[in-house]
Formats: C-alpha cells, sequence, structure tokens
C-alpha cells in the first residue's frame, strides 16, 4: 500500500535520537558500541545510519533533559546475552537483564553513561522487506 494524503501509512522506524549533554563523548561511545563512524556529525546533531535506521544524538538540553524518558529503543542483534555482555563492558548498566518473552524473542535493556534507556532485541521473527 503506498502512502497518499488521504492514506499516510507508516514506513517503519527511521530514526531514533538519544539526548546526550556532552556529544563528543555520546558520539565515542556509540561509535564503540555500534562499531561504526557516525554519517553525520555537525555540533548540533551526530546521526549514524545502523543498518538502514538511524541513531542521532542530540545535544540541545531544550529540546528534553538527557536520559530515560520512558521511551525504549530496541536495537536488533542475533544474541541478546551477548549483546547485553557487550554494552556492559563499554560502559552500559544494566537496567533489566535478557528476557523472553515469548515466541523466541529475548529482550534487554541497559542505560547508556548519559542515563538514556538502550534496548536489544533477539528477535528471530523479524526480517527487513526483501530478506
Amino acid at each position: 500500500m503506498k502512502p497518499s494524503p488521504d492514506n499516510p501509512n507508516f514506513l517503519g522506524l527511521r530514526t531514533a535520537i538519544y539526548h546526550v549533554p556532552d556529544l563528543d563523548k555520546g558520539k565515542v561511545w556509540y561509535s564503540k558500541v555500534l562499531g561504526i563512524e557516525p554519517y553525520f556529525d555537525q555540533p548540533f546533531y551526530v546521526g549514524f545510519n545502523v543498518g538502514g535506521y538511524e541513531l542521532g544524538l542530540d545535544p540541545d538540553p531544550s529540546s528534553k533533559l538527557p536520559g530515560s524518558g520512558g521511551v525504549v529503543v530496541y536495537w536488533g542483534v542475533s544474541d541478546a546475552d551477548a549483546g547485553l555482555k557487550r554494552l556492559i563492558s563499554l560502559g552500559a548498566t544494566e537496567r533489566t537483564n535478557v528476557q523472553d518473552v515469548g515466541e523466541a524473542i529475548r529482550i534487554a535493556t541497559v542505560l547508556d553513561p548519559f542515563d538514556n534507556v538502550f534496548g536489544v532485541i533477539e528477535n528471530p521473527h523479524f526480517k527487513l522487506p526483501g530478506e
């Protein structure tokens, strides 16, 4: 189904934005976590292309205070246990340990060094279009 003014279908997740008070530290930490450098790097915003989705870092304190403001973005991983362990080894703090939420879907969350909730999800049922 194609979007139109009468039927504006959602096309899927595009961008998750985390607020970080120190953009340089945020850029370094997320570069280590993701294993890539940002594709967009400006003093007002840093953007990473993660498998076709964007993780944005925003240092603007007026847009929202840093930290866990109720939004959890889950990033796909092939092994939730290994993903959680790696995040903790890079300085994150465990928030929830790996949980099986049914049908072989496993999730966990951490707090990044800037107090944002960062989730990982192992979901064998999720496929991108064309996969």
